[in-house]
């Protein structure tokens, strides 16, 4: 799968499976896994049934002012844990099929997965606070 560098927007080709062993950038060297991940559906598939971490993704849309409004918060969380969990992003809109095959009903919603499977989901817009007490529970419940 290819990844875009949160740094300097470089696309780097990498298994989602070597995602766990600090990944970095080919260009910048700068890690990988320091803010969130855009994918699309097939993407996303790939990471839930490859990734040894857990995913947290963000299932959102453009024009969806609370899912803008989310996304600095979502990318600090990501830039914090982003060796422990990954952070992944899915535009619903650009991915409307990956959106109704994981049952997504209202944006933003948040959904974690570890080893193929849904462990749950959020849906809204979480305050800082919030967000990283989910991160804490999710860590918790996968033993990271």
């Amino acid at each position: 799968m290819q990844i875009t560098c949160p740094h300097c927007a470089q696309r780097n080709r990498i298994a989602p499976e070597s995602l766990a062993a600090n990944a970095i950038c080919g260009k910048c060297r700068a890690p990988l896994l320091a803010g969130p991940l855009d994918v699309d559906g097939e993407d996303l598939d790939q990471l839930i049934e490859e990734s040894a971490l857990p995913l947290l993704v963000d299932f959102w849309a453009p024009w969806c002012g609370p899912c803008r409004g989310f996304a600095p918060t979502f990318k600090a969380a990501a830039a914090k844990h982003g060796g422990k969990l990954l952070f992944v992003k899915l535009d619903t809109e650009a991915n409307p099929a990956a959106g109704q095959r994981f049952n997504i009903r209202s944006i933003p919603t948040l959904a974690v997965f570890h080893r193929g499977q849904e462990l749950g989901r959020v849906s809204g817009a979480l305050p800082g606070p919030q967000l990283e007490q989910l991160v804490g529970q999710v860590l918790d419940q996968v033993g990271g």
